[in-house]
């Protein structure tokens, strides 16, 4: 959110930006909409995964049986949404790629683009590593402080 996702080079000066400035950036031209687009993208979002991932954890720990079909569907949301996460790594690496005019322009990626990368492929496996059989496994057993009723 902080380190510098890319770098653009021109006539006029060098400049780094990070997530953060350039939904700033956004939101100051007027372009308050692809502003929100981009925070819900680029940090809503991410957040919001590893938090809910955490969630899911704490509960199967805790051996909830309640809310397992609201969990599981939880756990489907985080499956879907995973994918989409890359969209700015990806929107990095074509700019990098597809402005390079010799002496005019130029974009490089920073630190921040690696490092948001990293966080959404580790979450990513993180994600598709989580079982969710585990949501219904802990309503079959039983208690071990019940007694026994047959």
């Amino acid at each position: 959110m902080m380190l510098p996702i890319m770098e653009t080079g021109s006539l006029f000066g060098e400049q780094r930006d990070t997530i953060m400035s350039g939904i700033i950036f956004l939101f100051k031209s007027g372009s308050w909409a692809l502003a929100i687009i981009v925070f819900v993208a680029s940090i809503f979002v991410p957040l919001a995964k590893l938090v809910c991932l955490t969630y899911l954890l704490i509960t199967i720990g805790r051996r909830k049986t309640t809310q397992r079909l609201y969990r599981t569907r939880l756990y489907r949301i985080l499956e879907f949404v995973g994918r989409w996460s890359m969209l700015d790594v990806y929107v990095v690496t074509l700019l990098s790629v597809l402005v390079q005019l010799k002496g005019l322009a130029n974009i490089h990626p920073m630190p921040g683009a690696m490092a948001f990368g990293a966080v959404v492929v580790l979450t990513m496996m993180a994600t598709l590593s989580f079982d969710p059989r585990l949501i219904w496994d802990a309503a079959s057993e039983r208690p071990k402080n019940t007694p026994d009723l047959k």
